[in-house]
């Protein structure tokens, strides 16, 4: 069985650029092998824990091989199951809307929870920072209104850059990119921008 997990990252469903090409991976996936299973995690449904008080405190303790309190060991316990149920798949799926040149913020709490030292990322004086999360494909389908492979504009783009590295940092090294620009456009242009963005999501689904 090859599990995907895919991170819906826009909460407008259907109407989003990002969601729709997910859709197309989604689906190429599922027809290439029986026994492949997809499931959502869509960070706008999510209750995620708050990471203050006690959950700060017990990742200082962990990063400093301190023993953390009962109450600080008990609210670390949400982080585990989240970040458990991050790393229990084969291959990933982000589905990721631009946000004022960035990323939702619902989507960067997430990456804020699994982000954790001994869960999906280590440290060691001798090796320094290390990921835990290997040997996995990811792709990321981005969905921008203008334009950021000039010059002028990539300056301006916290989105890709800042999802490559979050990823690279706990583990990830096979990091395909899908994306739908501009789609702040003419029609024409837009349905060509996803149109070629759903042929790519077809091959890296085949991979």
């Amino acid at each position: 069985m090859n599990k995907l997990l895919y991170i819906q990252a826009s909460p407008r469903n259907e109407r989003s650029n990002s969601t729709d090409v997910a859709n197309t991976y989604i689906k190429t996936f599922k027809a290439a092998a029986e026994t492949n299973s997809v499931s959502t995690l869509n960070v706008w449904d999510m209750n995620l824990p708050e990471f203050d008080g006690d959950r700060l405190n017990a990742k200082y303790s962990f990063l400093h091989g301190q023993n953390p309190s009962d109450a600080e060991a008990a609210a670390w316990q949400e982080i585990v199951f989240i970040a458990e149920q991050f790393k229990a798949a084969d291959r990933y799926l982000f589905s990721v809307p631009m946000w004022n040149f960035s990323i939702p913020y619902k989507l960067k709490h997430f990456i804020d929870v699994i982000t954790q030292p001994g869960l999906t990322f280590s440290f060691s004086p001798e090796t320094g920072f290390q990921g835990l999360v290997t040997g996995k494909p990811v792709t990321a389908i981005y969905s921008r209104g203008g334009e950021y492979n000039n010059d002028e504009a990539k300056g301006m783009d916290f989105q890709k850059p800042y999802l490559e590295m979050a990823l690279g940092f706990i583990g990830f090294s096979d990091i395909n990119s899908i994306l739908i620009e501009p789609t702040f456009a003419d029609p024409d242009s837009v349905s060509h921008a996803i149109s070629t963005a759903k042929d790519l999501a077809t091959t890296l689904a085949n991979k």
